[in-house]
């Protein structure tokens, strides 16, 4: 059977399927390839730990605050702390609350399965009480609404498993820029390993919530639900944030007769594989946020790199932007490894044909999104 030819901005799916067969990336292998992911990935590593830590701190001691305030300053309240959060010279947290969001959004994984759960509300309401004990306005104010309180604490959850996830990536993109200071990562197959053999190293790493209020601890993701790092964090993040995401506001039209944004949510595709770079550094564009973040951190040799081209730093975020969906795809291809039904390296038929039609419906996927550009 004939099928048309890929057009210039539609990937061959392949050629790609090819490559990854023979344990080649996504990404095509470059010196300048390398150079980028690994200087873009430290960078980020440094303001994912920044996220994560931020994250968690909202998750443990902003527990059903009304009006958070201060819940980016970490506890520090003191004048010069403050003085630099309201100049804005500060890590831009917002960015970590919109994936947050987009994942609670879009849900998947066992972690959203369990919220809906009846032992979930029991553990939500034990909290809920604990927290506005003697407080019989609010506590009233749950009996009228009694949705909104457990919808709060739903969404705290998820604070707290997206800053745990956080901090094992944040982890292990330092330790790939501390291989290739010393010399061990020369290729876009040594990135991509490094990063598939941290996730398998922390596969297991459970995923829990507790938070202490009034002197006793309460459980809201407890350990015997057997929640784990890989499949309940970090595939419904790549599912969340890197496939679907949400449309950016000013870019797309959300009045509903425009029929700009796809009904379903399983067809959105404005997650980091797909986004335009050029936008970036526009009002209302979220990952403006993260590139604004990680500009601060480019390690001197990525910077370098920058400066020497077209317009040097006039265009640094999108610049970033580009650098950052190449390490994008690198991560992406690490999960495709590690998720596949056998080992690329298996000359078995049947396994082999297991693991081709796996990787045709990760290419479908992809078919529509920035790797026929960055690739």
């Amino acid at each position: 059977m004939l099928t048309a030819p890929p057009t210039p901005f539609q990937p061959n799916i392949n050629d790609f399927i090819a490559r990854l067969e023979q344990g080649q990336a996504l990404l095509h292998d470059s010196p300048e390839n390398v150079i980028e992911v690994v200087g873009v990935l430290k960078s980020y590593g440094i303001v994912l730990d920044a996220y994560s830590r931020n994250l968690i701190y909202i998750a443990n001691h902003q527990f059903l605050r009304l009006f958070p305030f201060f819940k980016y300053v970490n506890g520090d309240r003191s004048l010069p702390r403050l003085l630099k959060h309201w100049w804005h010279d500060r890590i831009n947290y917002e960015y970590a609350e919109y994936c947050m969001k987009a994942m609670f959004w879009h849900g998947g994984g066992r972690l959203d399965t369990f919220l809906d759960t009846p032992e979930f509300a029991t553990l939500a309401a034990a909290a809920i009480q604990a927290r506005w004990h003697g407080n019989p306005a609010m506590l009233t104010l749950h009996k009228l609404f009694p949705d909104y309180l457990p919808e709060q604490v739903r969404q705290l959850c998820y604070y707290s498993a997206l800053g745990q996830f956080w901090r094992v990536m944040s982890d292990i993109f330092i330790d790939l820029s501390d291989a290739y200071d010393r010399g061990e990562i020369h290729t876009i197959p040594d990135v991509v390993a490094l990063i598939l053999n941290g996730l398998v190293a922390d596969a297991s790493r459970p995923i829990t919530y507790q938070v202490e209020l009034r002197g006793q601890t309460y459980d809201l993701l407890p350990p015997s639900q057997g929640l784990t790092f890989l499949m309940d964090t970090a595939v419904p993040y790549v599912e969340a944030v890197f496939f679907r995401g949400t449309p950016f506001p000013g870019t797309i039209s959300y009045n509903a007769q425009a029929y700009q944004i796809p009904q379903d949510q399983g067809q959105f595709a404005y997650g980091a594989l797909y986004a335009d770079p050029l936008p970036i550094g526009g009002s209302g564009i979220p990952p403006t946020l993260l590139m604004q973040d990680m500009r601060h951190y480019l390690p001197d040799y990525l910077h370098a790199i920058y400066r020497d081209r077209l317009r040097q730093e006039d265009d640094l975020r999108v610049q970033i932007c580009e650098s950052f969906q190449k390490s994008m795809f690198c991560v992406t291809t690490a999960a495709i490894q590690g998720l596949a039904p056998h080992p690329f390296s298996t000359t078995d038929p049947t396994e082999k044909a297991a693991n081709h039609a796996y990787l045709k419906g990760w290419l479908r996927r992809l078919q529509e999104s920035r790797l026929s550009r960055v690739a």
